[in-house]
């Protein structure tokens, strides 16, 4: 299989006729880690949501694509069934739907030859995968997220991601409320998935989850453009520093003095 590949040009994104980004550029390729961070409201999550075809948000200028095909052309569906996935920062309840049988539809859509996998095969696999996440086997039987705490919300979407083996995986502020070893369980799983056929962006506040899941690249994300790109010691930089040194001083200038 051909090393998995998201490339965004300059991708302009509004909701309610408000722009948000101004111009995102990326090229995230299999094997890699890409983090975005940035202080609230300067559009990453917009960024992730914009990508999986979310109705509020309207792209209006830029491209992007997966695979060489273009994102933008394809549904909602069409996205997850190439290879999107997205892990979210608050994921959904759904009663009367039990996480074995949400699995087992999402894992047989992306089946490549229509096929769907036997409910035997398919359930060996969930439990080798449920155990490597310390994850309970009842857990399986329980409707897809309702009652969950916290972390079991960001484990089940962890475990989604591992049944599924996407193509490009957007982790949507997964750290957010974890204790110290939940992060450390979801960072470990996260790196066992790495490989060429499958590229990682992560979207975070904070320097902590990148402890554990070390990024290739770090691309800080101010006003809805990308003010600076650089390695892993550039999020260790924004730990100690904050934001405020990144922000435009000349409103005439959109790049400011932290421009890459």
């Amino acid at each position: 299989m051909t090393q998995a590949e998201l490339k965004l040009h300059q991708l302009q994104v509004s909701a309610g006729g408000t722009p948000i980004l101004n111009g995102v550029s990326l090229d995230i390729k299999g094997g890699e880690v890409h983090a975005i961070m940035g202080p609230n409201g300067t559009g990453k999550s917009t960024l992730s949501l914009a990508l999986m075809g979310h109705p509020r948000y309207e792209v209006t200028g830029g491209s992007a694509t997966l695979d060489g095909q273009d994102l933008l052309a394809m549904k909602v569906d069409e996205r997850a069934r190439a290879g999107l996935f997205l892990a979210m920062q608050y994921p959904s309840e759904i009663a009367g739907v039990s996480n074995a049988n949400f699995l087992r539809t999402a894992v047989n859509a992306r089946q490549p030859d229509g096929k769907e996998i036997g409910v035997l095969p398919f359930r060996k696999q969930l439990e080798a995968e449920m155990a490597s996440l310390g994850i309970e086997s009842k857990f399986a039987d329980r409707y897809l997220n309702e009652g969950f705490s916290g972390g079991e919300k960001k484990r089940n979407e962890i475990l989604q991601l591992a049944m599924l083996k996407p193509r490009i995986a957007i982790l949507d502020e997964i750290d957010s409320g974890l204790d110290i070893d939940a992060l450390k369980v979801v960072a470990q799983a996260v790196n066992s998935l790495r490989s060429p056929q499958m590229g990682v962006l992560i979207i975070t506040h904070y320097q902590r989850l990148l402890e554990y899941i070390a990024p290739d690249h770090v691309h800080v994300l101010i006003g809805g453009r990308i003010v600076k790109s650089g390695g892993k010691e550039l999020a260790q930089e924004l730990e100690a520093k904050g934001y405020d040194w990144l922000k435009p001083q000349d409103p005439a200038d959109p790049q400011g003095g932290g421009a890459p």
